[in-house]
């Protein structure tokens, strides 16, 4: 199939190749023939044209990639482009998931679905990682999102050793492990008070971490793959950026039990790539901005699940 896309993202030559899900993204298409075009956010422009129309631009660059560190990409000269000339773009920058985001969602939602967006922006802008998942209690840890400190300090009262942690975050950044007795409960509070408007996570602490926080990957719906991401010793985090060990890991029972149950609503909204993140079979995030660990699930002996992506893109084209 001969597609033009577009892909939406961070610098490009600030990437790690060995773990970047864009760049295995960009190899497959590149491979099956693609002509593909590069632009970061800022390039993105929203206007009313000559003819009355508004117009989504971007500054294109025509991408050439290959699997060598240092040498992973090659760029030609950016030119202003309707982005409804593409087939599909690829929404892949990184969160956080601020005012700056939301508004790339609103610029692309103008040209989707007739180009397709992938993830589609109103679904991304609708479905915060933090937050989806609350639609699945009984799949969830205890979970408080507020800024009222008493709701707070009674939610750590009652569950003891608890993490903190912002609610449009991402990264690992801002994760705190509060235990019980911990004299910096009250600074914390503080700090995330003074530092944002936004309500903010208390979550149950669950000591399954220390197995290994697990990413299953949802193709349009379906589970495809999974990676165990183990925290170091003295870390509550188990992002691999931060020193998580990646680990080869099979889908089991609750994976699918999992995926059978919020798989058809993220496919019913647009959403055809998502990564669960599951500590002791419950579920913490849904991410759906820009998931990764397709990299390291190839890496570790499992399927190329680049390929997957692009056969479900290919089907909704």
């Amino acid at each position: 199939m001969k597609v033009k896309l577009a892909i939406q993202m961070d610098a490009i030559s600030a990437i790690d190749i060995k773990g970047d899900t864009t760049f295995a993204l960009a190899l497959e298409a590149q491979a099956r023939g693609y002509e593909i075009f590069y632009y970061e956010p800022d390039h993105l422009r929203m206007a009313v044209g000559t003819d009355d129309k508004v117009e989504i631009i971007a500054a294109l660059a025509p991408l050439k990639v290959q699997d060598v560190v240092g040498a992973h990409y090659e760029l030609g000269a950016a030119s202003p482009t309707d982005l409804r000339t593409m087939d599909v773009v690829l929404m892949r920058q990184d969160p956080p998931f601020d005012m700056a985001y939301i508004a790339a969602t609103h610029f692309l939602e103008k040209i989707h679905p007739e180009t397709l967006v992938v993830n589609a922006p109103f679904a991304v802008r609708n479905a915060p990682e933090k937050l989806w998942v609350l639609d699945y209690p009984d799949l969830t840890p205890p979970t408080l999102l507020s800024r009222d400190r008493h709701a707070i300090t009674a939610f750590r009262a009652r569950h003891k050793d608890i993490i903190l942690k912002p609610i449009f975050g991402n990264g690992g950044a801002g994760i705190f492990r509060v235990q019980a007795g911990d004299e910096n409960f009250g600074a914390l509070l503080d700090m995330f008070l003074a530092g944002t408007r936004e309500p903010f996570i208390a979550q149950a602490y669950l000591p399954a971490i220390r197995a290994g926080d697990k990413r299953l990957i949802l193709i349009d719906g379906e589970a495809a793959g999974a990676l165990n991401r183990v925290p170091q010793a003295g870390e509550a985090r188990a992002n691999v950026h931060i020193g998580g060990v990646p680990e080869a890991v099979a889908l089991d029972e609750r994976d699918y039990e999992i995926a059978a149950r919020i798989g058809p609503a993220l496919r019913d909204v647009g959403i055809i790539l998502a990564g669960v993140d599951i500590i002791g079979g419950l579920v913490t995030e849904v991410n759906v901005t820009s998931p990764t660990c397709i990299r390291e699930i190839k890496a570790l002996g499992g399927a190329d699940l680049a390929v997957a992506v692009w056969d479900a893109i290919e089907k909704k084209l």
